[in-house]
């Protein structure tokens, strides 16, 4: 069952008609809105309704965050990453996502839609009408326009409760609670003129941390007032919200003010280092920064979630205001891009030491920010954006990020009029991205491609990583012999060891998986275990997982199936660390070989159906090498022989109705080994 919520604030106040209106109305209706002001408490109400929906049995849910995008062009593929879905297939974005949730049971939320009020009015209604047992919640400040569409407006809170306690929890929190009986009147006085407004009120509760009580009603009032008897648009709870953020504004420190406005450049959480590396600058030191950061969490200007520093969408747009009005955007634009090129290229430069599954999660958990600074890139500085797709291609097409890792390229590629290493190293990329999504005659011309470039750079590494392109190209069309011709002839010339680069390591494992598929299984099992023991010493994990795949064939392919399961699970292990779908759904079919040529036919049954959700996940459409086939189908016979055709229906099933994690989990920790 698809889990995928951000963590829930347990200190949720009110809401409970909402809540128990909300559980009705998703039972009854395919399209629920929440709409209303910006901080009248959307996003929360979503969160905990979807959080109760997973809770009752209510089927899977998904949450995709819409406000860091900036047009319609990743949300499609933003929905796909939020419920789990990574398309390697060459359909249409929008028809490959509704075949993928066709027969899903799934809430989906999308927050914060009213930027892309019209896209996603028509990716709704097309997912609704493809996908029977989809429900999607959506948030926006107006209605999505979608046919049977049922809107709920949110109100603020009842300003003489929930939004007393809302203020004196917050207080407390910051650790100014309140309790005398004069500063409660006040307080419920507050949030009377801030019309329950859940952001103004947390907004104000963090002044306490400079000021009375009754100091913030005295100042906060007369600016109440004055925006009161001022002709603005909006309905008051609007003036109430805005006047409170100006007001929370002016009460910052010039530091805390500055720093504010640049980090509405980010479009999701960072720590503090980037914080430092993209903010400090002019008037604001480095050193001053964690200070103003700690100021602004005291204000609720910012939240934090262990390390990672992030702000409301309400209060982003004010920063971002203010940046225009500094006359900054531009500089804070490229100080962004800059810092998540360099962020790429340590990845790049680090991919065959002992971080490189470290790098991998720094580039999983900065997506939304490396495709903000590619946006800033295209526009700006092409050539650039080149330099930074052509870095992340590899790493975004492996993990998840095909469609993205290919339009960025394909308009990089378009757009730059660069022709060094950049350019090479780009189409690269894209030749990887096309063979993994089966598009191996495209791929075999942009790996000769790259290799002609490479030979007139005198370019080495340039020339390895071609012929491992060509070399893949050539294995998943089923021409072993081809594709070890051409490594063996590009290894002899590079000179080396597999370890030399990450071209020669690429290289040297296209050999090995040519080796196996020609049947010359005492050569391939050789140089699949030095190569994994380089892997081991050095900490790499993306090739052993690799060597650990052709292991564990070579084992199935002897009858050795324990050394199988043991290759198998070290394989999906690695591939975990490095979120790599394609590579879980590989080790998932090896697995559960293994197993059934083991006897443990519930649990090859169990990671058999796993690999089915992950295979349907990634849209593969050839399902790894061509000699995996007959291996998966023979051991899916015995599976169904030693359980009978009732048997292995009934484990399927129940195993289709499994969360995948869930099972992989359950398969790493120990329980999946053995009979």
């Amino acid at each position: 069952m698809l889990r995928n919520l951000p963590s829930v604030p347990p200190d949720f106040v009110g809401r409970g008609a909402e809540l128990a209106h909300l559980a009705k109305a998703l039972h009854e209706h395919r399209v629920v809105t929440l709409t209303g002001a910006g901080g009248v408490g959307k996003s929360r109400l979503a969160l905990h309704a979807a959080d109760q929906h997973l809770g009752s049995g209510g089927g899977g849910v998904a949450w995709a965050d819409l406000w860091p995008l900036q047009d319609d062009r990743l949300l499609v593929a933003t929905v796909a990453d939020a419920v789990d879905f990574s398309d390697h297939t060459t359909n249409m974005a929008m028809d490959s996502l509704a075949d993928w949730l066709a027969g899903k049971d799934v809430l989906l939320v999308l927050d914060s839609c009213e930027h892309l009020v019209g896209p996603c009015r028509r990716m709704v209604a097309r997912l609704v009408l493809s996908c029977p047992r989809l429900t999607v919640l959506a948030t926006s400040r107006e209605p999505l326009g979608v046919p049977g569409e049922h809107v709920v407006a949110v109100d603020p809170l009842p300003p003489s409760t929930d939004a007393v306690e809302m203020f004196c929890r917050r207080a407390a929190a910051a650790g100014t609670p309140v309790s005398a009986p004069a500063d409660m009147v006040t307080v419920a006085r507050l949030c009377q003129r801030l019309e329950g407004m859940p952001l103004a009120v947390e907004l104000i509760a963090g002044q306490l941390t400079q000021r009375t009580v009754a100091e913030v009603d005295l100042e906060l009032g007369l600016r109440l007032d004055i925006a009161a008897d001022t002709v603005l648009a909006g309905p008051p709870r609007h003036r109430a919200v805005r006047t409170t953020i100006g007001w929370s504004h002016e009460l910052c420190t010039p530091a805390e003010r500055l720093l504010w406005a640049r980090m509405s450049v980010f479009r999701d959480g960072v720590d503090a280092d980037t914080a430092r590396t993209v903010c400090a600058g002019g008037p604001l030191a480095a050193e001053d920064v964690d200070r103003a950061l700690e100021g602004l969490m005291r204000k609720s200007v910012l939240t934090r979630l262990g390390d990672t520093h992030r702000m409301l969408d309400t209060v982003r747009e004010y920063g971002t205001m203010w940046l225009e009005h500094l006359g900054e955007s531009a500089e804070l634009a490229r100080r962004h891009a800059d810092h998540f090129l360099t962020m790429a290229r340590a990845s790049h430069d680090n991919w065959l030491g002992d971080r490189q599954a470290h790098w991998y999660a720094r580039l999983d958990a900065a997506h939304t920010d490396l495709c903000a600074a590619l946006d800033h890139l295209l526009d700006a500085r092409p050539d650039t954006a080149l330099d930074l797709i052509g870095l992340l291609g590899f790493p975004w097409s492996c993990c998840g990020h095909l469609r993205e890792a290919s339009a960025y390229l394909e308009d990089a590629l378009a757009l730059s009029d660069a022709s060094g290493p950049e350019r090479t190293r780009a189409l690269w990329a894209l030749g990887v991205n096309r063979a993994l999504r089966g598009e191996h005659e495209a791929a075999r011309q942009l790996a000769e491609f790259c290799q002609r470039r490479a030979d007139l750079a005198d370019d080495v590494d340039g020339s390895l990583h071609a012929t491992y392109l060509l070399g893949l190209a050539h294995l998943l069309q089923g021409r072993p012999m081809t594709a070890r011709h051409h490594v063996d002839g590009a290894l002899r010339g590079a000179g080396g060891t597999a370890f030399t680069s990450a071209g020669h390591l690429l290289c040297h494992l296209v050999r090995v998986f040519a080796l196996t598929a020609e049947g010359l299984l005492d050569d391939a099992r050789r140089e699949a275990e030095e190569l994994r023991s380089g892997c081991v010493r050095r900490g790499e994990w993306w090739t052993r997982s690799y060597a650990d795949y052709q292991l564990a064939l070579i084992s199935l392919f002897a009858d050795r199936a324990e050394d199988a399961s043991a290759h198998a699970l070290s394989m999906l292990d690695g591939k975990r660390r490095i979120g790599d779908s394609f590579g879980l759904a590989l080790g998932l079919d090896l697995l559960a070989s293994a197993l059934a040529a083991q006897g443990a036919a519930e649990r090859a049954v169990a990671a058999f159906g796993a690999g089915e959700t992950y295979w349907s996940a990634v849209g593969h459409p050839q399902r790894g090498t061509p000699e995996l086939g007959p291996v998966r189908e023979r051991y899916e016979h015995t599976a169904r022989s030693l359980l009978g055709d009732d048997g292995y229906e009934e484990a399927l099933l129940r195993s289709a109705l499994s969360d995948p994690e869930a099972v992989l989990r359950h398969l790493l920790d120990g329980s999946g080994r053995g009979a």
